[in-house]
């Protein structure tokens, strides 16, 4: 069945996962950037005038000849045909912002921490719990809006995430810890100073914990009649900011309820995703099993899978927690971790009517 393309806007589009979106929105089979939106001092402006790209690829100059509109341009429901909306706004500015789009009737993929919690919306990874975007009908009648807000995760939940689910489906499981080295772009731009990264880690990032340990079991949950019930096992995360440029590495040590080897449990990774392999941004392979005891790396292995594709190494035994296995687990935290996930997200919003 061919998908008519959507006419979709970016809000956030200066920033980097703004620009993210930019980026793999081009070309796309079922979306076409119609329409972006930035502070009121760019407003007017052309996007090539006020963005300075970071990117390696270049500014797409039909997207760049666009200029930025305000909040307020944005008329009544789906103007212009608009009916998606992308966005990479700052929590604070997305908790005021979003609403006021999903009053009019835009459906907004939002990449901000603003609402992930909140009981009526949900929070997406598409592999993994894209039933639950259905909880848009009850947020629509609670909040009396006819549009509807549906989030992603924090980028290492993301990452985390795709690689407990398989594991939890097949052996459930009793505990999680895991510490991540988070990369430098994860924070944005200009982000932290060169002085405070370069030559460094950082052994705290502000409300990273605690996104994993609760974004994680709500993704991991079951969705019943409006209601998502958590996943009941704990996870505990430690968070560092590390001098590399994209990729998010993380060290994951799991207590299974049931106990497997180490061959089952790499069969079992590399068959997931496959929902969602039908869909144009996600890749061939979800989750990537090395078996080099030198990978993931984030230089080498964070552009599997245009970005999309999870590696997971070093699969191993853990001695210390009952039915312990170890693994180490890399993602591009901008674009499966962020501005990626929400298109996938959107695309099965599409591709299945919801």
């Amino acid at each position: 069945m061919t998908i008519p393309k959507k006419n979709v806007a970016i809000l956030g589009a200066t920033g980097m996962v703004g620009q993210r979106f930019v980026s793999l929105l081009q070309n796309h089979p079922f979306f076409c950037i119609s329409g972006l939106v930035g502070s009121e001092r760019s407003r007017g402006k052309k996007y090539a005038e006020i963005c300075r790209w970071l990117l390696k690829d270049q500014l797409p100059s039909e997207t760049g000849a666009l200029e930025l509109r305000g909040v307020g341009e944005f008329g009544e429901a789906r103007e212009e045909d608009i009916e998606i909306i992308f966005s990479a706004l700052p929590s604070d500015i997305a908790k005021e912002v979003e609403p006021i789009f999903a009053k009019k009737g835009y459906i907004i993929f939002s990449n901000a921490s603003a609402y992930r919690m909140d009981d009526d919306v949900p929070l997406v990874v598409a592999e993994i719990n894209a039933s639950h975007m259905e909880l848009v009908e009850y947020q629509r009648e609670r909040r009396g809006w006819s549009g509807g807000i549906i989030t992603n995760p924090n980028c290492s939940t993301i990452i985390m995430s795709l690689v407990l689910k398989p594991i939890y489906d097949a052996f459930g499981i009793e505990s999680v810890i895991v510490s991540t080295m988070q990369a430098a772009s994860g924070a944005g731009y200009p982000g932290l100073a060169s002085i405070d990264i370069i030559d460094n880690v950082i052994p705290f990032i502000e409300k990273e914990e605690e996104k994993m340990h609760n974004e994680g079991r709500k993704i991991l949950g079951d969705f019943l009649d409006g209601i998502v019930k958590n996943a009941s096992f704990p996870i505990s995360a430690s968070c560092q900011r590390v001098a590399t440029l994209d990729g998010h590495l993380l060290d994951i040590h799991i207590s299974l309820h049931n106990p497997s080897d180490i061959d089952t449990i790499q069969k079992v990774l590399t068959q997931f995703g496959k929902s969602c392999s039908h869909l144009p941004t996600a890749p061939k392979e979800t989750i990537i099993v090395t078996s080099d005891p030198l990978r993931p790396q984030p230089r080498l292995d964070r552009d599997a899978g245009r970005g999309m594709s999870i590696t997971v190494g070093r699969i191993r035994k853990d001695n210390v927690l009952k039915n312990g296995v170890k693994l180490t687990v890399l993602g591009h935290n901008a674009i499966r971790g962020a501005a990626g996930q929400s298109i996938l997200n959107a695309e099965w919003w599409v591709k299945y009517g919801l």
